[in-house]
């Protein structure tokens, strides 16, 4: 009897232990913030470009503190926005998802899709999540989301679809050359589509993907990106204090869940910057010492 009491006191004190990080990863989930990185990326003497990343907002039509801190985002004055991918979560939420774009749509963008971007999310076991170390794809028929309404508001504003596509843009004055892949996550990279050596007479090359698998890594990397950006991990969504995050929910390791780091392929170096993102699955609302956030990345002049 004392053994079965004491098992059950252990179980129930798991339990709270579990409900109390929940409740705190579902407060933290609230807690919007702005990373600020310094890439030494461009030629010398060049002036600094700002750029701002956003991805992986999952937006609902009911999430009006972030619809309204996304928004505000236009006061940064960004000379540049890039956007990873999984944008919105359900049909209402398009249209409120445009209007807080409205004003960054103003400025010179680009964007990748994820898999988020076309399927309605379902719910799943969420740990499995933990277990198997990514999402499961799941099979037969799913409902979807209105992407090409998406897409024709963000190409008929200016911002390039890098969805396996290239091309290049103005960019405060400067010529930059940009390629894409479709969301690897779901298997939908073809990158052989954009692949082939940068752009000589870019003042920089730049590669954009949802979701930061090696594959995809390596060959922007050997093909001389200067600089890749990426989304998709929501930085590992569940982190422990001093660890970090538990999982990627891709192939990359776990020191390079969010923030910049560099990468390297077949003898060249490109910098790499994944954004933890701004949201999460409905069925899953909660990020436990991982705070929801875009980034501004000052590109400057290297040493």
């Amino acid at each position: 009897m004392r053994w079965a009491r004491t098992t059950a006191q252990v179980a129930a004190a798991e339990l709270g232990i579990a409900g109390l990080g929940l409740g705190y990863g579902i407060i933290e989930a609230h807690r919007f913030t702005l990373r600020r990185f310094t890439v030494p990326v461009l030629a010398p003497g060049s002036t600094p470009i700002r750029v701002l990343h956003i991805s992986d907002l999952h937006l609902l039509a009911r999430q009006h503190a972030k619809l309204e801190w996304v928004s505000r985002l236009a006061g940064l004055e960004p000379d540049l926005v890039v956007n990873t991918g999984d944008n919105f979560a359900s049909d209402d939420a398009l249209e409120p998802l445009l209007d807080c774009l409205s004003e960054l749509l103003r400025v010179p963008g680009v964007f990748v899709f994820g898999s988020n971007d076309y399927l309605k999310p379902v719910f799943k076991n969420p740990f499995g999540y933990l277990l198997h170390g990514r999402s499961e794809r799941t099979e037969g028929d799913l409902p979807t989301l209105d992407f090409e309404a998406l897409r024709r508001a963000f190409t008929e504003a200016g911002w390039l679809d890098l969805n396996d596509r290239s091309g290049s843009l103005e960019v405060a004055g400067r010529r930059l050359a940009f390629r894409g892949t479709d969301d690897a996550h779901h298997e939908r990279d073809h990158y052989e589509r954009v692949a082939g050596p940068a752009d000589p007479h870019a003042d920089l090359n730049v590669g954009v993907t949802h979701a930061p698998y090696r594959r995809v890594l390596d060959a922007m990397t050997a093909d001389g990106m200067d600089l890749i950006l990426a989304g998709h991990t929501h930085g590992g969504q569940v982190c422990l204090p001093f660890k970090g995050a538990l999982i990627t929910n891709c192939d990359i390791d776990p020191a390079r869940v969010k923030g910049l780091s560099t990468h390297r392929a077949e003898g060249r170096t490109a910098w790499l910057h994944v954004s933890a993102g701004l949201g999460s699955s409905p069925f899953a609302p909660y990020r436990t010492f991982c705070q929801p956030e875009a980034s501004l990345l000052t590109l400057v002049a290297r040493h």
